[in-house]
């Protein structure tokens, strides 16, 4: 049996393949303007990547911001069911989840089987998301790829006290005028998200060693540090609400 999951998200769309329950193929592009657009590439790039013909695939499921706009789906679900059986498939043992998405941030607290038992999501506000990130990225005049780099050489990370995004960019500035090092910015930064997602995990008591599902791989390494305030471990999984969503196929 093959599944494919596509997950439409504000910045990017991904698509993953499971056969006979293991994942054997996924792509991730950037959405850009038309969300529907984004689903149905995805489905033709993995799909041709793999060789087979869209015959042979049994059950298409949709999630993300823009599920609703992909066409060829049998299906579509919101993205914390599929995060939760994403995590579920990709470490067992998890029961707890953190993602930072392009337009809002999840905590997801999970069973012993993947289903959701409580969860707490910040979707008012941009502040604290991948949104946030490419606002400071451009105030810092840095790539937002070098960001987890840049951020891994500060002595002293600077203070970002405030949580809206438009009041944060100020301080930033006001920091870059007086002197301060980039770096010590931008693990202030990070801080501050750390801080904020900590806050609104806290009100569903999540748990140890949760799968951290980051925007960008290139900097979720250095945003999960300050997750000591919650978790001795984390275990990334940058692409388990895709797999989640490729695995519900294979449900009834």
């Amino acid at each position: 049996m093959i599944t494919v999951g596509i997950d439409v998200g504000s910045i990017t769309t991904k698509a993953a393949v499971v056969q006979d329950g293991k994942v054997i193929s996924d792509r991730l592009i950037l959405t850009g303007y038309n969300a529907k657009d984004a689903g149905t590439k995805v489905y033709e790039d993995i799909v041709a990547g793999l060789g087979v013909k869209s015959s042979a695939v049994d059950k298409i499921i949709a999630t993300g911001y823009g599920r609703k706009s992909v066409a060829i789906a049998d299906k579509a679900v919101t993205e914390i069911t599929c995060h939760a059986i994403g995590a579920h498939f990709l470490n067992p043992a998890v029961r707890s989840i953190i993602d930072i998405g392009g337009q809002d941030s999840k905590a997801i607290v999970v069973d012993e089987n993947g289903g959701v038992k409580d969860f707490a999501m910040n979707d008012k506000c941009a502040a604290g998301t991948g949104r946030f990130l490419e606002v400071m990225a451009r105030a810092l005049e840095i790539d937002i790829n070098d960001f987890g780099e840049v951020s891994l050489k500060a002595d002293a990370p600077a203070k970002i006290s405030s949580l809206c995004t438009v009041f944060a960019e100020s301080e930033v500035i006001s920091l870059i005028s007086k002197g301060e090092q980039r770096e010590n910015i931008i693990a202030g930064i990070h801080e501050s998200i750390a801080a904020r997602v900590v806050a609104m995990a806290g009100r569903i008591g999540l748990s140890l060693a949760p799968v951290f599902e980051p925007l960008g791989i290139h900097w979720a390494e250095t945003v999960a540090l300050f997750f000591g305030f919650i978790a001795k471990e984390i275990f990334i999984g940058a692409l388990a609400v895709v797999y989640g969503t490729a695995n519900l196929g294979t449900h009834p």
